[in-house]
C-alpha cells in the first residue's frame, strides 16, 4: 500500500510542503519521518520518556512527544506487504534470520544443528472442484484441462479448457463450474487447517516412532521434531503450507539425534503421515459428513548445507519461506479488512470466485453448528484463521529476541550519542496512542523515503 494522491490533491500537497520547507525546524522535520524508513502508515505516541541510571536513579536524557512536534511517529510493524512494505521488509529479513538460524546455527542456535536431518515440505489443500490453471512442462505452456469435447457436467458447463492460460489471466484458479464447486467443504478445510497441521505433527512423531522401533514415549525421550512453516494462499483461494521440519536430540537443536534418525527416514516418514491425517468437519448435519484432509500432492525435499552447489540450500530455503511469511489473502484476490456487515459483500471489489469463498463463511458463520469456527470473523480471509508463521518452541531464536536485540544496539547507539560510555541505564516513560497516518506533505517525503530505499532507523 502506498500513498496515493488525485490531481486536486497533490498540488495542495506539494504546496503545503514549499510551505514547511521554508519553517526552521524543517530539517528535524525531515528527518523524524525519514527514520521511519518510508513507513506507510505510522503511530503516533504522545507522553514521555526517560534515560534513568540504573544504579543511581539518575535521569540522563529526557525526551516527549513535544519534543517531536507534539506527536512521536512510529513504525506501525505490519508484516504484510500489501499493507505496509516497508515494515513488511523489515518481518520478512527477521523471519529469514529465525529461519536460518535453526538450519545452520547462529542466534543462540549452535552451527551443530547444520548437520541435523531436516527436509523442506509444502503440503497442500486437496481439490473441491477442478479450476482454471496453467500447466507447463518441457519449457511449454500445456493446455488447461483437456477432456474430450461434448463433455459437460450435469449444469452443462463443459468439462475441458483447451486454453493455454497466461500468468496474469483472471480465469486462474477460477472454477470451471461455480455451481459443481464444494464451496462448503473448500471454507471448512480452510477454517480448520490449522487443525490439520497439528494433526500433521502428531502422526509424524507416531510414524516416526513405528520406524525406530520406539514407542511414542521413547520417541519423545531420545528425539525432538522441530519445524517453522508458512502459509501461502493459492489463487483458488486456499492455503498451502511450507515447512522446515527437522530432527534433534531430546534438548534441541544443540544436541544430536540418533544414528538411525536419518534425512532419508524423516522425508519418507513425512510423506507417509500426510496420507495419514484425518479429522471430521464440523456441521455434518447442516452440509453433510467431510473428512478432511490434505491434498494428494505432497512435496518433500531433503536440505543441503550452505554452499551446497545446486542442491536445495538452506539460504535458499530461508529466503524462499521468508518472501510468503509477509504475504496474506490478497494474493487470491482477498480484501485487507474485517467485514462487519452482510450487506458490505455487495460492494466488495473482489473477484466471483472469492465473493463466493467470503459469502459462503457468512453464510456458514451465521448457523450454530459452526460457531466455534468464527467464520464471519474470518472471512475476509476465506475462513483461513491460523498464523500465517509459527514455529515449534525449540526451532531456533524468536521474532521477540530478535526485535528485542534490535531495540538493545539502539539504545547502545543512543549511549554513545549522549556521551554515557558503558554506563547501565534503564528506559522509563508513558506513552498513550494518539492516531496514525500522515498529513499529506509527511506522505510525500515519506514516498520519497521508501522510493529511495530507505530502512527503518535511517
Amino acid at each position: 500500500m502506498t500513498e496515493t494522491f488525485t490531481m486536486g490533491e497533490l498540488p495542495d500537497a506539494v504546496a503545503a510542503l514549499v510551505e514547511r520547507a521554508a519553517q526552521p525546524d524543517f530539517d528535524a522535520w525531515r528527518r523524524r519521518i525519514a527514520r521511519l524508513g518510508g513507513c506507510t502508515n505510522p503511530i503516533h505516541l504522545v507522553g514521555t520518556g526517560a534515560l534513568v541510571d540504573a544504579e543511581t536513579g539518575e535521569v540522563l536524557h529526557a525526551y516527549g512527544s513535544a519534543d517531536h512536534g507534539g506527536r512521536l511517529l512510529t513504525a506501525c510493524g505490519n508484516r504484510r506487504t500489501a499493507v505496509c512494505p516497508t515494515c513488511a521488509r523489515t518481518y520478512r529479513a527477521d523471519t529469514y534470520q529465525l529461519l536460518r538460524a535453526g538450519l545452520v546455527g547462529g542466534k543462540g542456535v549452535g552451527a551443530e544443528v547444520d548437520g541435523h536431518p531436516r527436509v523442506f515440505a509444502t503440503l497442500t489443500a486437496p481439490g473441491f472442484g477442478p479450476v482454471h490453471t496453467r500447466r507447463e512442462s518441457g519449457g511449454r505452456v500445456r493446455a488447461c484441462r483437456p477432456r474430450r469435447a461434448g463433455e459437460r457436467c450435469p449444469h452443462g458447463t463443459a468439462l475441458g479448457c483447451h486454453v493455454r492460460h497466461a500468468e496474469d489471466d483472471p480465469r486462474l484458479g477460477e472454477p470451471l463450474c461455480p455451481r459443481c464447486y464444494d464451496y462448503a467443504g473448500a471454507v471448512l478445510w480452510q477454517a480448520q487447517a490449522g487443525q490439520l497441521w497439528h494433526r500433521f505433527t502428531l502422526e509424524l512423531r507416531r510414524e516416526l516412532a513405528r520406524r525406530a522401533g520406539l514407542s511414542r514415549t521413547e520417541f519423545a525421550e531420545v528425539v525432538r521434531l522441530s519445524y517453522a512453516k508458512v502459509a501461502e494462499y493459492q489463487r483458488r483461494g486456499l492455503v498451502h503450507f511450507h515447512a522446515v521440519i527437522r530432527l534433534d536430540g531430546r534438548d534441541g537443536p544443540d544436541a544430536t539425534p540418533p544414528g538411525w534418525a536419518t534425512t532419508a527416514l524423516l522425508a519418507d516418514a513425512v510423506r507417509t503421515a500426510v496420507g495419514l491425517v484425518r479429522l471430521p468437519a464440523l456441521g455434518a448435519e447442516v452440509v453433510g459428513r467431510r473428512v478432511l484432509r490434505f491434498g494428494a500432492q505432497v512435496d518433500v525435499r531433503p536440505i543441503a548445507a550452505f554452499g551446497a552447489g545446486d542442491r536445495l540450500t538452506s539460504e535458499a530455503v530461508a529466503a524462499y519461506i521468508a518472501k510468503y511469511a509477509t504475504k496474506g489473502a490478497e494474493a487470491a484476490g482477498a480484501v485487507d479488512g474485517r467485514i462487519h456487515h452482510g450487506a458490505d459483500l455487495a460492494t466488495l471489489p473482489v473477484r466471483d470466485h472469492t465473493l463466493r469463498m467470503i459469502g459462503t463463511c457468512w453464510w456458514l458463520g451465521g448457523l450454530e453448528p459452526f460457531e466455534p469456527l468464527r467464520l464471519r470473523r474470518w472471512a475476509h480471509m476465506l475462513g483461513y484463521r491460523g498464523h500465517f508463521s509459527t514455529k515449534s518452541r525449540r526451532y531456533s531464536t524468536t521474532l521477540t529476541a530478535l526485535r528485542q536485540a534490535r531495540a538493545e544496539h539502539r539504545a547502545e547507539e543512543q549511549r554513545a550519542t549522549l556521551g554515557l560510555g558503558d554506563r547501565s541505564t534503564v528506559t522509563v516513560g508513558q506513552w498513550r496512542y494518539a492516531g496514525r497516518g500522515y498529513s499529506p506533505e509527511e506522505a510525500l517525503v515519506a514516498a520519497s523515503v521508501r522510493e529511495g530505499g530507505g530502512v527503518h532507523g535511517a
